[in-house]
């Protein structure tokens, strides 16, 4: 069954630094999958083209057809690639308006990338201490590796270097989240519960032994025996 990867970016201008690097991110992610075998479809949604329908949703409460279909997307996608340029420290007001029309269900537990662009790397701090918070009120599977990129990092041959490795990073854990959530390792076979494999601490605890872990319920009978 394919994947649909979703990539969002709030730049204003055009070409968008954000954009390209959303698209990159996106791109890798399919690569990625790929490799494994599965089938992808990569969407990329421009939030700037949608500014106008995203005040009208927040004023009327009603989205407009070209919104939501991008609602939707969002929605129904099994990866979203959130991208935001960095404005006064913080997310763009455009994709935080976006976010705000969303349904605060719609992300919840959906592997989700963050990345950010600025002028300068002063503001690399922005995803952690402004977009994290957002994505973890929203109940988003957050990736851990997020990627940021300024404007040096945008050459001749497009992202490079360092930031090249993190896209291909987070695209690995990407396909191991999805690979968990579909029930199967990255190598295509079906996790087993380890609860039932994992040796039981009643065989191997000592009570003699300061160290040793022992069941909850033992330690509270020599609470009570203590006292």
């Amino acid at each position: 069954m394919g994947k649909s990867i979703v990539v969002i970016s709030g730049g204003l201008g055009t070409p968008s630094s954000s954009s390209l690097l959303g698209s990159r991110i996106g791109q890798d992610i399919a690569d990625q999958l790929a490799s494994a075998g599965v089938q992808t479809h990569v969407r990329n949604v421009e939030l700037r083209e949608h500014a106008s329908d995203i005040t009208n949703n927040m004023l009327t409460g009603f989205a407009a057809p070209g919104l939501q279909d991008v609602i939707d997307a969002v929605t129904e996608a099994d990866v979203l690639v959130a991208v935001t340029p960095v404005f006064t420290a913080s997310v763009s007001g455009l994709f935080k308006s976006f976010l705000d029309v969303l349904d605060p269900k719609s992300l919840s537990g959906k592997p989700v990338v963050l990345a950010a662009t600025a002028g300068t790397q002063r503001h690399q701090l922005a995803i952690d201490y402004a977009m994290r918070p957002i994505f973890s009120y929203l109940l988003a599977h957050i990736m851990p590796t997020t990627i940021f990129a300024a404007s040096e990092d945008f050459g001749g041959q497009g992202l490079s270097g360092t930031l090249s490795d993190r896209a291909r990073r987070v695209a690995r854990e990407v396909v191991l989240a999805l690979s968990l959530s579909d029930g199967t390792s990255s190598t295509g076979t079906q996790l087993s519960d380890t609860r039932s494999t994992a040796p039981s601490v009643r065989e191997f605890a000592d009570p003699d032994d300061e160290l040793s872990s022992l069941p909850f319920e033992s330690l509270l009978a020599n609470l009570k025996s203590g006292s």
